[in-house]
């Protein structure tokens, strides 16, 4: 059985079918009120450190991949510095 993709529903159009608006993704590091990007910063960098202590990927926190290296570097550099810890443990998940 050949499979003609002209009159197959999918694929066939260049219009998208539906589904949902995608937002333009813009950096919260670049902008006239951005926040610095420093190791010394805590709070802004556990925002982009989930609950187990994983950085989170850029694709989820839209950070250009310019400032993810060195968002990345700032944090391994604030977990050297023992002010983020390496790894959460939680208490009843413990080994």
């Amino acid at each position: 059985m050949a499979y003609d993709n002209k009159s197959s529903g999918r694929g066939s159009s260049s219009k998208p079918q539906g589904g949902f608006f995608r937002r333009s993704k813009s950096c919260p590091f670049s902008g006239a009120n951005a926040p610095e990007i420093d190791w010394k910063d805590v709070k802004t960098l556990s925002r982009y450190v989930s609950e187990r202590g994983k950085m989170v990927p850029s694709r989820i926190t839209n950070v250009s991949p310019k400032k993810q290296r060195k968002l990345a570097q700032a944090i391994k550099r604030a977990r050297y510095m023992a002010m983020m810890p390496y790894l959460r443990y939680d208490a009843d998940n413990q080994r």
